[in-house]
């Protein structure tokens, strides 16, 4: 656990992603190791993922803000609704089977991971971030797949920014933030929804274990700095194809644990 918090940390401040795409798979293979039911088993590897990532979206996005890398305004228009969406997200996650989790996961994966890893620097379908109302649907989405799938929200805020023609490490600080609206009102939904549940292994509160939590917290957010730096030595390019790599390792994992 202690040594998954010091890469997630890392990745959370370099592509901006809270870290959850490193900690949900680990944490689902802990858990399996364990003996821990398979029915919730992915359940408490989303909720503690999202318990983590309240400390490391401080963190990093704190570095990211010290270098103005973190759009307020847009943080201002999208905050509320991601933070709706995420509430929702998690009471939805709570009614699902553990296996449609993991399914979601690798496919939303699987396809951010194609779009980042191809060369589309210039696909730009739009100037600028849409600012009428009907743009509400979209962090809203973003928001409720993200507390879904345990992650901060930079899976999709970094692709979806850099379609609206902002530059990569813009979108990288900016979803580092948007990672703090997910993660506090999705483990709250984790926390209520699976409240009792006789499945739950020890030293658990709800769907978020209390270890998993204090292990690798700490981690992150001590190796989110470093990340955050080196996210401003990467050029553009670099950055998304580092983005793709570990998507798609991720979602291969998680489709074989879906559908294998």
């Amino acid at each position: 656990m202690l040594a998954t918090g010091a890469v997630a940390g890392v990745i959370a401040g370099l592509l901006g992603v809270g870290g959850g795409i490193v900690i949900v798979p680990v944490l689902d293979t802990a858990l399996a190791l364990r003996g821990v039911d398979p029915a919730i088993r992915m359940h408490i590897a989303v909720g503690t993922s999202l318990a983590t990532i309240i400390f490391t979206s401080i963190s990093s996005s704190r570095a990211h803000h010290a270098k103005g890398a973190v759009d307020v305004s847009l943080v201002q228009f999208w905050g509320p609704f991601i933070f709706v969406g995420s509430l929702m997200g998690s009471v939805l996650a709570a009614q699902v089977q553990s296996i449609v989790l993991a399914g979601i996961f690798g496919v939303v994966a699987l396809v951010i991971a194609i779009h980042m890893m191809l060369p589309l620097e210039n696909f730009r379908p739009w100037k600028d971030v849409p600012r009428r109302p009907a743009a509400i649907v979209l962090p809203t989405m973003i928001g409720g797949l993200s507390s879904m799938m345990g992650i901060g929200g930079g899976t999709f805020s970094v692709a979806a920014l850099t379609m609206m023609s902002q530059p990569i490490h813009r979108a990288v600080g900016t979803a580092a933030f948007f990672g703090l609206l997910i993660a506090i009102p999705g483990t709250i939904g984790f926390i209520i929804n699976g409240w009792g549940d006789p499945r739950l292994p020890a030293m658990n509160i709800g769907y978020v274990n209390l270890i998993g939590v204090a292990a690798i917290s700490p981690m992150t957010v001590m190796m989110a700095p470093l990340g955050a730096k080196l996210a401003h030595k990467l050029n553009q390019r670099q950055l998304s194809l580092l983005f793709g790599v570990f998507l798609l390792i991720v979602s291969v994992r998680m489709l074989a644990r879906a559908f294998g």
